[in-house]
C-alpha cells in the first residue's frame, strides 16, 4: 500500500522511486483526502522556501520583453504577442507576487532548473501564462493564479518554436512529479488546463467562467484551441492518479486520466460545476477508459451534460449527485449496486436523463445487471443498454412517478449477438404515464416479468403509441428487415440506420396477410431500398411494407432515397395500402415512373384508409392514373402532413395533386410545395379530384407547385407565394410555440415538423 507520506513525496516531486508513481484504487480512500491535503501543503511550503521568494534567472529566449523585480513584486513585461522566458527557477513566496504584463499575448515559462514551482502567494496576468515544470507544480493555501486568458500549468515539456508560432501544441515528457492545488486558480477569459504524467490534485477552486478547466494525466497530450468543446487530448497514456477533492466551476469541465484512476470526491458543499456560455454547452467529462472513475460529490451541468467513460466505474458510500440535461455513462460491464443505483436516482429526481451503456471492451461481458431498485419522480428518462445480456435481479424494482422512460436494451451495439432482457424484479410504471420499452435482438429472447402498467395511460397525441410496456425485436440489418415476415404480428424497432443499397426488397404483408404489429423506427432511416412485387395481380400492393392491417403501426422511421415500382393497387415508399397508422415518417426518393394503367402512387403511401400524420415526404412521384406528393389515393385522414416531392404523371391519362391524387378523404393542417406537371387529366396545387374534405388550414405553394388552384374547394388565397410559406403568420392554427407541432427555421421556405421533446 502506498502511504499518505509517499503521495505527498510524489506529488511535490521530491520523490522519484516509479512506485510512488502509482495510487492505487485500494489504497486511496476519501478519508484520507484532507490528511493528503494537509501533508501536501506542508510538503510545498518547504519547497517554497528552498526555491526563494521569486522567480530567479530569467531569460527571454523567444519573443521581447523586460524582467524587472521591485520589492516583494516581479513584473514580465512582454512587448511581443508571444514570448518564451526561461527560468532557473520559478516559485512565489507569501507575500509576493508576479505580473506579467503581456497584454492579450501569451508568455511560456520554462523552468530549467532542479526546484519544483510553489505558489504560496500571487501570480497574475492581463493574458496567458504557461508554466512548465518538470519537477512539480505546487499552489499553496493562500496561492492566487489570476490570469485574463489562459493559464497552463505542466510537467510535460513543448517545443518553444511551436510555441511562437500558434496553433496546436504538443506536450509530453517522462517526468515523475505531479501537480497540485490547494490554492484558487481563475482565468477570467479563458482556460485552465493541469497537464502532468504521474499525479494531479485539486483540493482549491479552479475557475474559468468563460472557458473550459481541463485536468489530464498523461504522458503526451494535444492542445488544440476550440470555442465549444474540449481542448485536450491525451495521446498516449501513463497509468498515474487524478484526483477532485476541491471545487472547479468553468463553461466546460475535463476529468482525463484514460488509463489511470480519477477520484472526484468533492464533498457536499464542493462540486464540479459547467455553467455553459453561449458557445458552450455546460458539459463535464470524466474519461478513464482504461482505469477507475470514483465519482463523488456534488457534478454540475444544468443544461448540459455529464460524459464518464471508464474501464470500472464505482460510486461511493458517501454518494454522487448530478445535475444535468443528460448523463451518459459508459464501461464494459457494470452491475448497478446500492451506491450505484442511489446515485442514478439522485441525479433522475434532479431532471436528470440517464443513459447508462455497457461497451464490451477489454474483453468484458458486455452484460449490464440491475441487482439495487430504481425508483425516482418526474419526468426524467432512464436508458439501460448493454452490449449483451440486461437482467434485472429478483430484488430490484425499477419505478417512476411522472412521466418519465424507461428504455432496456439489449445488443446495444447492434451486433445481432443474441442479446437477450431477463427480468427477474418488478417494472413498475403504474404511476407513470411515460413509456418502458424492452428492445432485444431478434435471436434473443425477452423475459418479462412482473409488468405493472398505469390502467389510465393514454398515448400522447398523434404518437402513434398503442401500448404503454412494449418489447421489441431488434432489426439491424436488411436481413432482419426481410424476417418480419416471419411474425407479421409482432413489435419490432430499427436498431440501427440500415444501408440497403443492392438489396431489391419484396413488399412485407399484402391482402390476405398484412402487417398488423407495431413497427417503430427509433428515429432510424432505412436508405438506398428498391421494393418490387414478386407476383403481379389484381390485389398487390406495392411498398416497404405492402399491406399495413388496420391493427398496424408504422412510426418514426424514415425511407431515404428508396424506389418504389408499380402494382396494381397502390405504391408507396414506406406503404402501399394503409389501414392502420402512420406516424412520424417520412421518404425521399421515387415513386413510379411506369405506364401501368390503375395505378395509384403516394411519395409515402400508394392508398390510405386509415391514418397518415405527422409525415413528409419530398420523393418524385412519376406514375400513372392517380399521384399524389404524399398519398396516392386517401379515404382516409392525413393531418399535420406535407410533401415537397415533384408530381409529373407519366402519360395524359394520369391525374396529379401536389399531397394527393384522389381524395375521398379528410386532409387537415397539411400543405405541398413540389412542382405538379400538368396534363389533360386534372392536375392541381393539393390533389388531382376527388370529394372528400379539405380543411381551411390545407395550403399550397402557388409558385412552385405551378398550380394556381388547389384541386378542392379551399380558396385561392391558400394558394401562397414563397414569401408567404416561409412565415409562420401564413399558417393559422399552426402551432409554433415551443412545445408545438411545427419548426420553422432560419431561412426556411416553408414550416417543418418539429421532433417530439423525448427524442
Amino acid at each position: 500500500m502506498i502511504t499518505n507520506q509517499r503521495l505527498v513525496s510524489h506529488a511535490c516531486g521530491t520523490q522519484r522511486s516509479s512506485n510512488a508513481l502509482l495510487l492505487s484504487s485500494r489504497s486511496f480512500h476519501p478519508i484520507t483526502t484532507l490528511r493528503v491535503a494537509a501533508m501536501l501543503a506542508f510538503c510545498c511550503a518547504a519547497s517554497a522556501h528552498a526555491a526563494g521568494p521569486l522567480p530567479a534567472g530569467g531569460r527571454f529566449v523567444g519573443g521581447n520583453g523586460s524582467i524587472a523585480a521591485n520589492g516583494s513584486t516581479l513584473t514580465v513585461n512582454q512587448s511581443t504577442g508571444r514570448g518564451v522566458v526561461n527560468w532557473d527557477s520559478f516559485s512565489i513566496g507569501s507575500g509576493n507576487q508576479v505580473v506579467f504584463a503581456n497584454g492579450s499575448g501569451a508568455t511560456l515559462n520554462r523552468v530549467t532548473g532542479g526546484k519544483p514551482s510553489a505558489i504560496l502567494g500571487t501570480l497574475k496576468a492581463s493574458g496567458s501564462v504557461y508554466l512548465i515544470n518538470p519537477q512539480g507544480i505546487v499552489v499553496g493555501t493562500q496561492g492566487v493564479i489570476a490570469t485574463n486568458g489562459r493559464f497552463v500549468a505542466s510537467t510535460l515539456d513543448t517545443d518553444p518554436v511551436a510555441f511562437m508560432n500558434g496553433g496546436p501544441l504538443t506536450l509530453a515528457g517522462n517526468s515523475n512529479a505531479g501537480i497540485v492545488n490547494l490554492g484558487k486558480i481563475s482565468s477570467s477569459g479563458g482556460d485552465v488546463f493541469l497537464i502532468a504524467r504521474s499525479a494531479i490534485m485539486n483540493n482549491g477552486t479552479i475557475s474559468a467562467p468563460n472557458g473550459t478547466a481541463e485536468l489530464a494525466v498523461a504522458k503526451q497530450v494535444l492542445l488544440q484551441d476550440s470555442s465549444t468543446g474540449k481542448q485536450v487530448f491525451v495521446q498516449a497514456g501513463a497509468g498515474g492518479m487524478l484526483a477532485n477533492t476541491g471545487t472547479i466551476q468553468a463553461a466546460q469541465v475535463s476529468l482525463q486520466s484514460v488509463d489511470g484512476n480519477i477520484y472526484a470526491l468533492a464533498g457536499n458543499h464542493e462540486a464540479i460545476r459547467a455553467t455553459g456560455t453561449a458557445t458552450r454547452d455546460g458539459h463535464v467529462w470524466l474519461v478513464a477508459a482504461h482505469g477507475t472513475v470514483r465519482p463523488g460529490g456534488v457534478i454540475d451541468a444544468k443544461g448540459g451534460t455529464v460524459d464518464m467513460q471508464a474501464n470500472t466505474l464505482a460510486f461511493p458510500v458517501g454518494g454522487t449527485n448530478v445535475s444535468a440535461r443528460q448523463w451518459n455513462i459508459s464501461t464494459p460491464t457494470f452491475t448497478i449496486d446500492r451506491n450505484a443505483a442511489n446515485a442514478l436516482v439522485k441525479g433522475l429526481n434532479n431532471g436528470t436523463s440517464v443513459n447508462v451503456q455497457t461497451t464490451g471492451a477489454n474483453g468484458r461481458s458486455g452484460d449490464l445487471n440491475v441487482n439495487a431498485g430504481i425508483g425516482w419522480q418526474g419526468g426524467a428518462s432512464l436508458t439501460l443498454a448493454a452490449y449483451h445480456n440486461v437482467t434485472v435481479g429478483s430484488g430490484a424494482t425499477l419505478a417512476n412517478q411522472g412521466s418519465g422512460n424507461l428504455t432496456l436494451r439489449a445488443d446495444a451495439a447492434s451486433h445481432d449477438n443474441a442479446g437477450s432482457i431477463a427480468n427477474h424484479g418488478v417494472i413498475d410504471w403504474s404511476r407513470s404515464t411515460g413509456l418502458v420499452n424492452a428492445l432485444y435482438d431478434m435471436n434473443g429472447t425477452y423475459s418479462a416479468g412482473t409488468l405493472l402498467g398505469n390502467p389510465s395511460w393514454t398515448a400522447a397525441a398523434s404518437s402513434g403509441q398503442l401500448t404503454q410496456i412494449t418489447g421489441y425485436k431488434l432489426v439491424n440489418n436488411v436481413n432482419d428487415l426481410e424476417n418480419i415476415r416471419q411474425d407479421l404480428a409482432g413489435n419490432y424497432a430499427l436498431g440501427t440506420d440500415i444501408d440497403a443499397t443492392g438489396h431489391t426488397f419484396t413488399p412485407i404483408g399484402d391482402h390476405t396477410t398484412p402487417f398488423t404489429g407495431q413497427f417503430d423506427g427509433m428515429w432510424h432511416t432505412i436508405s438506398n431500398a428498391t421494393i418490387d412485387i414478386d407476383d403481379f395481380h389484381k390485389d398487390s400492393s406495392s411498398g416497404l411494407f405492402g399491406v399495413v392491417g388496420s391493427a398496424g403501426v408504422l412510426r418514426d422511421v424514415g425511407m431515404e432515397n428508396g424506389f418504389v415500382s408499380t402494382s396494381p393497387v397502390g405504391s408507396g415508399i414506406l406503404a402501399g395500402v394503409n389501414d392502420g397508422v402512420i406516424a412520424y415518417a417520412h421518404t425521399t426518393g421515387r415513386a413510379g415512373e411506369v405506364e401501368q394503367n390503375a395505378t395509384t402512387f403516394g411519395g409515402l403511401v400508394g392508398k390510405n384508409d386509415g391514418t397518415v400524420e405527422r409525415s413528409w415526404s419530398s420523393a418524385t412521384v412519376s406514375g400513372s392514373n392517380a399521384n399524389g406528393g404524399l398519398v396516392g389515393y386517401n379515404l382516409g385522414t392525413i393531418s399535420q402532413s406535407y410533401a415537397t416531392g415533384d408530381v409529373s404523371p407519366v402519360f395524359s391519362t394520369g391525374s396529379g395533386g401536389g399531397l394527393v391524387g384522389i381524395n375521398d378523404g379528410t386532409v387537415s393542417q397539411s400543405f405541398a410545395t413540389g412542382a405538379v406537371q400538368t396534363r389533360s387529366m386534372p392536375t392541381h396545387g393539393v390533389i388531382a379530384f376527388g370529394s372528400g374534405t379539405l380543411a381551411p388550414d390545407v395550403y399550397w405553394n402557388r409558385e412552385t407547385t405551378g398550380q394556381s388552384v388547389s384541386g378542392g374547394d379551399l380558396p385561392t388565397t391558400n394558394g401562397l407565394t414563397t414569401a408567404q410559406m416561409s412565415d409562420k403568420a401564413s399558417f393559422a392554427g399552426y402551432d409554433f410555440g415551443p412545445d408545438g407541432v411545427w419548426l420553422m427555421p432560419s431561412g426556411a421556405t416553408h414550416p417543418v415538423l418539429r421532433q417530439p421533446a423525448a427524442q
